[in-house]
């Protein structure tokens, strides 16, 4: 492999214990919403002034490793005039890119999915490692209902997933590979384990395929949970059905499993990871996360779009990327919010 030396050095400024990676590659759309909530206009200059208040915080790296980037943040610049990817290495936050195109329906496969953006995907990524890209990060997403996910589209969506991983590869860039089966619905926990299951069971076949070095990329997948519309489990719940799966799974050449927060709140997606890190002393992988909105919100509520709250919205993200710096290592306690 070319860059196997690229990859290596990504992976091990990456896989650290007690730091995750920030998810704040949110498309236009999603960030709009998340704007609506405090009434802020989403303007290029408004997302440009909330990626650097994210990124600029001190002390971030402390718990960061890696951080998500959209495609539009790697052509913004800080208000010290470096890039915003600059300004992340410089907490040695190492910079990424979401290189999907948003899904799709899957052709004759009613109520599957499938994610766009394979066509002209090494020519983008070499042109984001120009710009200081080290990773990429692509989603697939598989609803939960009576017929659904279908076979066609668990192995559809680990074929793409596999294919997008080898281009990464091939062109020295680590892949995020990101399998999300959604919590929303009215399914049980069981449910939800026995579909998760199929799912990495299928996109690790399928890497396998296409000869994806296990050690040289980083899983994101869902914790196990019941649908919203069930029931809220316990954290020990929780722990013990996504450790199960991940156990039956995932292969422990895997250097870390960083976990999507999938709609838990940020509270919740902090306990539940403490619970799953306090169950797992003898897990091969290294289990930590890959959170947006959980890291984010709190400090998005504390901003409200104001230039005199940056301080206290980075404040927020701190306390919040410390609290799950925390739980990665086991020692989180509920207590510790009022802090």
């Amino acid at each position: 492999m070319q860059y196997i030396n690229e990859l290596e050095t990504t992976i091990s400024d990456m896989v650290q214990k007690g730091r995750g990676i920030l998810a704040a590659d949110e498309s236009a759309p999603t960030i709009a919403k998340r704007f609506d909530s405090i009434h802020v206009v989403s303007t290029e200059e408004n997302r440009r002034i909330w990626r650097n208040t994210l990124l600029t915080t001190h002390g971030l790296g402390e718990y960061i490793s890696g951080t998500i980037l959209f495609e539009e943040t790697l052509n913004q610049k800080t208000d010290d005039g470096k890039t915003i990817a600059e300004a992340a290495w410089d907490q040695k936050i190492v910079p990424g890119i979401k290189v999907d195109k948003g899904t799709m329906p899957l052709a004759l496969s009613a109520g599957d999915l499938i994610t766009k953006g394979l066509d002209g995907l090494a020519e983008r990524l070499r042109g984001y490692k120009e710009q200081g890209a080290r990773f990429a990060k692509w989603r697939e997403v598989y609803a939960i209902d009576k017929h659904v996910p279908t076979l066609n589209g668990i192995e559809a969506n680990a074929e793409m997933l596999a294919r997008y991983a080898a281009v990464c590869q091939e062109e020295g860039l680590v892949p995020i590979v990101e399998p999300e089966v959604l919590m929303d619905g009215s399914h049980d926990i069981e449910r939800h384990a026995e579909v998760t299951e199929a799912v990495q069971h299928a996109v690790f076949n399928a890497l396998n395929r296409h000869k994806v070095v296990l050690e040289l990329m980083i899983l994101k997948p869902n914790m196990v949970l019941p649908g919203k519309d069930c029931r809220t489990a316990e954290p020990d719940e929780v722990a013990k059905a996504t450790l199960k799966v991940l156990r039956r799974t995932v292969p422990i050449a895997m250097p870390s499993i960083n976990f999507l927060s999938g709609g838990q709140g940020p509270e919740e997606a902090t306990i539940n990871l403490n619970a799953i890190n306090q169950q797992a002393s003898d897990a091969p992988w290294q289990l930590s996360i890959s959170y947006g909105r959980a890291l984010q919100q709190p400090a998005l509520q504390a901003w409200q779009g104001k230039p005199e709250n940056i301080l206290q919205a980075q404040q927020a993200l701190l306390k919040r990327a410390r609290l799950n710096h925390l739980a990665m290592l086991g020692d989180y306690r509920p207590s510790l919010e009022n802090d």
